[in-house]
């Protein structure tokens, strides 16, 4: 393991975030105080404001649109840091880590409000999907992201109550996504098509693809409407497919979540795809995460 040193970088909600930005890459391209970094942290929380007001269940379609609107400008958060290191830094020898992001709600009533405890539903599991397909298709500057806290706090992957546990729809995110890591992004055209809740216009569809490290091509669609399903139809040209398996994460409310009574109201279920040729079908659910695995089969030299 190597140690790396790594400059704090700016917040999204600071009005002078890009000038700080300005000034470490340009200190490091000048090699004077921050000469040996090798990385820039980001910060970005979805919050909706200071201190966060949004809460964490029992909200409506608005709220839930407000909450991916706001989760979807990491995009252009990064995109603007970008533009900046790649000025000073056009070899891209200056990684960006994302080493604080996730949801921050109201804290949940009754609980000591420091602590930061919030419940997590599965409106957090496609905040968390969308996070990933950005970080993916900014890979050739980020390096590193890390969701800020694992267990009990903001958009835990765990909660905990002295011996009982539950796993948080965000954890079945993570884990559907592992394939997804040291794999090698794969380009991917799709009509986003748009959802509209109130003044609020989104895209209703968001995908990413890769090779694994074990030869599979896995595809990730994050269906962000929460009132219809999606036909998606996968053409992967130039490729004879042999076979499609996946699984969804799919909740039937958009707040629903896990409980240490009912530790698998959210969870991971079988999806039904198909494969002729060289395309896959499958419709996804609304408010949904599905990541598919498809074997495609090798060519071999007579």
């Amino acid at each position: 393991m190597n140690t790396q040193f790594v400059a704090v970088g700016p917040d999204s909600y600071d009005e002078y975030s890009f000038g700080y930005t300005e000034e470490i890459m340009e200190a490091w391209a000048n090699r004077t105080w921050t000469w040996n970094i090798q990385g820039l942290s980001l910060h970005k929380y979805t919050r909706g404001g200071w201190p966060p007001t949004i809460v964490a269940t029992g909200f409506d379609e608005p709220q839930y649109a407000a909450v991916i609107k706001e989760t979807l400008e990491m995009d252009q958060f990064i995109v603007d840091n970008k533009v900046i290191m790649d000025k000073y830094d056009p070899k891209k020898e200056v990684s960006i880590l994302v080493d604080e992001w996730g949801t921050w709600y109201a804290p949940t009533e009754g609980t000591n409000p420091g602590f930061l405890q919030q419940q997590n539903s599965q409106r957090d599991a496609i905040v968390a999907a969308l996070n990933f397909n950005i970080f993916a298709r900014h890979a050739d500057r980020v390096k590193g992201a890390n969701i800020a806290q694992m267990i009990n706090v903001l958009q835990a992957i765990i909660h905990t109550d002295n011996e009982k546990m539950v796993l948080t729809p965000t954890y079945h995110a993570f884990r559907m996504y592992v394939p997804f890591h040291d794999a090698a992004r794969l380009p991917v055209d799709f009509d986003a098509g748009k959802y509209q809740a109130g003044d609020i216009d989104l895209p209703r569809i968001d995908a990413i693809a890769a090779k694994g490290k074990d030869g599979q091509i896995y595809v990730s669609i994050t269906n962000i409407d929460p009132n219809n399903t999606a036909s998606v139809d996968l053409s992967l040209d130039g490729h004879s497919l042999v076979s499609v398996k996946g699984e969804t994460l799919y909740a039937s409310s958009i707040d629903a979540v896990n409980t240490f009574e009912n530790t698998d109201n959210v969870s991971p279920e079988v999806v039904n795809a198909t494969v002729s040729g060289s395309k896959v079908s499958v419709t996804v659910q609304p408010q949904s995460l599905t990541v598919l695995s498809i074997t495609v089969k090798i060519k071999t030299d007579k």
